[in-house]
């Protein structure tokens, strides 16, 4: 069965960015995953008069409960507050979660972590690196088993 991805990500916000949100979903794509994609899946919603947002927020909502696990994109100091949001639903929903991070900054009280310690709930406590990337390579190098748990 293909598992579903939740593509936590504020990338929808700049035409830049977008380009890279593609090169994400290509990956995912290509390992046969179903991607949920939260912008493209709302486009419709923001189009219509009254309360878009509050059927907006509600939508992803119900996509991220349908989805096995979470990738989510935590760039910026501080990352992206709905990014954040849906992560604390993930964790919350016991969802499997990983992180990608490019961004050099530190964002973090910790030099052990690269993040706010709370978004490390959701990972395992002695293997978090393997949840954990930095890099586009990383993802489809299967390096940190995210290949493998695909296959599961």
């Amino acid at each position: 069965m293909k598992k579903k991805l939740y593509l936590a990500n504020p990338y929808g916000f700049s035409k830049q960015t977008q380009k890279l949100l593609r090169e994400f979903i290509k990956i995912f794509d290509d390992l046969n995953i179903e991607v949920y994609e939260p912008f493209e899946r709302t486009k419709s919603l923001i189009k219509k008069e009254g309360e878009w947002a509050y059927e907006l927020a509600r939508s992803n909502l119900h996509d991220l409960k349908k989805c096995d696990c979470i990738f989510a994109i935590v760039n910026g100091t501080p990352p992206d507050e709905g990014v954040m949001i849906e992560l604390g639903i993930a964790i919350a929903l016991k969802k499997q979660i990983f992180l990608f991070r490019d961004d050099f900054r530190n964002c973090s009280d910790s030099n052990q972590y690269p993040l706010n310690l709370m978004l490390f709930l959701g990972l395992p406590r002695d293997k978090w690196k393997n949840y954990y990337f930095e890099s586009l390579r990383d993802i489809k190098s299967n390096k940190k088993g995210f290949v493998e748990w695909t296959k599961k």
